[in-house]
């Protein structure tokens, strides 16, 4: 559990750290944007080559992403069965028709491009958090909200729930862990047995990760009142969040691939 990398911040100098989070926000929505435009597995590329590019102007190691996507690796096995089973197709592979279910070139496409849009997806997801502390995700979300303060929307309570909710998420995996390897030198056994066993084995892990979670709420909630924190009114920010030339060049950029796979989508 300690791989999930929702919600970390690795601390860096480079040319996407120092973006102004409104503007990875902005950039964040294209990309998925540009992902779901795809509707053939070999225009991926192209989403593909823009989080290359931010991964490597990032500076952000590889392995980041990779255990980022180690928690949905089920999801994309069985993600990726059934389309294999439910994708009907005419192009039979390797002569196995079995009559109710065969197996067919489109439903294999099918199955490597939903499994390859998660991976991206979950990948940019990683990229923001991993480039962005949650208090400047904090500030970027409520500065985009903060139009809609006109129709009473609660712009900045909304952004401080989905904040701690990311923040949130390594903190209770590290809790889990721990947890688990003190239940496993009690003796407990979660690896062997067949699947009803393994998951009556999580009890003894979930009950006392609920009472932590729970515990640390109220010490968070206690933590912000002692501040005399009562929302965003009147609130003030040590640093202020400023365009500057560079997200100007990293709008341009992540527009400018949206707008090379319309043309390519277009033509082809």
């Amino acid at each position: 559990m300690r791989d999930i990398t929702l919600g970390q911040f690795v601390a860096g100098n480079s040319v996407i750290h120092r973006l102004d989070p409104r503007t990875k926000i902005g950039m964040m929505i294209l990309y998925i944007v540009m992902t779901f435009l795809v509707k053939d597995i070999w225009f991926m590329s192209i989403p593909f080559l823009y989080l290359v590019l931010e991964l490597i102007l990032s500076g952000i190691s590889l392995r980041y992403i990779l255990n980022s996507l180690k928690p949905i690796r089920f999801l994309l096995i069985l993600m990726f069965l059934l389309n294999l089973f439910f994708t009907k197709g005419e192009n039979v592979l390797f002569g196995i028709d079995l009559g109710f279910w065969k197996l067919t070139g489109e439903a294999v496409l099918q199955s490597f491009f939903l499994s390859i849009r998660i991976i991206l997806l979950v990948a940019g997801a990683s990229m923001l958090t991993l480039t962005t502390s949650p208090i400047a995700l904090t500030d970027g979300l409520e500065k985009l909200l903060s139009p809609l303060k006109i129709f009473h929307f609660p712009a900045h309570e909304l952004a401080m729930m989905m904040t701690i909710a990311l923040r949130f998420v390594p903190t209770l995996m590290d809790e889990s862990d721990k947890i688990r390897n003190a239940q496993m030198s009690r003796g407990a056994d979660f690896e062997s047995g067949n699947i009803f066993k393994r998951v009556k084995s999580m009890i003894p892990i979930l009950i006392p990760l609920f009472v932590s979670s729970f515990r640390k709420a109220d010490e968070l909630a206690i933590a912000m009142e002692s501040r005399c924190y009562h929302g965003g009114d009147g609130r003030t920010r040590m640093h202020q969040l400023k365009f500057r030339i560079d997200d100007l060049f990293a709008i341009l950029i992540t527009l400018a691939f949206v707008a090379a796979l319309i043309v390519i989508l277009v033509l082809f």
